[in-house]
């Protein structure tokens, strides 16, 4: 009569990728954060329907929001509301945390940019990112490192 262990890391826990951050910013540290959220939009999160793209957090009255977040509604899941997909949620920061990140933002010239979301324990987290902005041949050299790895990389497995 052995209680059968659920594995600790699930099959899938990633939700979404916000890979064009990586490409515009250059991410210093990055934060989990929880965040507050619909029922509907629990049930789409789960469906995978969500777009990181064009989103990015703000700091307003003292807490953070993230904003262009894209949360596709279910058609089976919100029959008796009208979902608004694109509307802002609050994230959910410890109060030292969240005054040390307005302080990098207001002097530091820092910016705030959402990675990932993933679930962790049943619950959905985001990963926030705290990044500085690239200048055009910053990004035009980060993506000649990229190809010489890549052909290094190549060159080394051919021998």
């Amino acid at each position: 009569m052995t209680k059968d262990k659920k594995s600790k890391t699930p099959g899938n826990a990633t939700i979404a990728l916000n890979k064009k951050a990586g490409h515009d910013f250059f991410i210093e540290q990055r934060i989990e954060t929880g965040m507050v959220l619909e029922g509907w939009e629990v049930k789409s999160l789960r469906a995978g329907r969500i777009q990181l793209k064009e989103s990015y957090v703000k700091i307003l009255h003292g807490e953070a929001f993230l904003i262009g977040t894209h949360i596709s509604a279910l058609a089976a899941a919100s029959t008796h509301i009208n979902p608004d997909p694109t509307r802002s949620r609050k994230l959910l920061l410890k109060r030292p945390e969240l005054n040390r990140l307005i302080g990098l933002i207001e002097r530091a010239g820092y910016t705030l940019v959402p990675t990932a979301m993933y679930w962790k324990r049943g619950r959905a987290k985001l990963e926030i990112g705290l990044a500085k902005g690239k200048k055009q041949h910053d990004k035009r050299s980060t993506e000649k490192d990229r190809d010489w790895q890549r052909d290094k990389e190549r060159l080394f497995k051919t021998g």
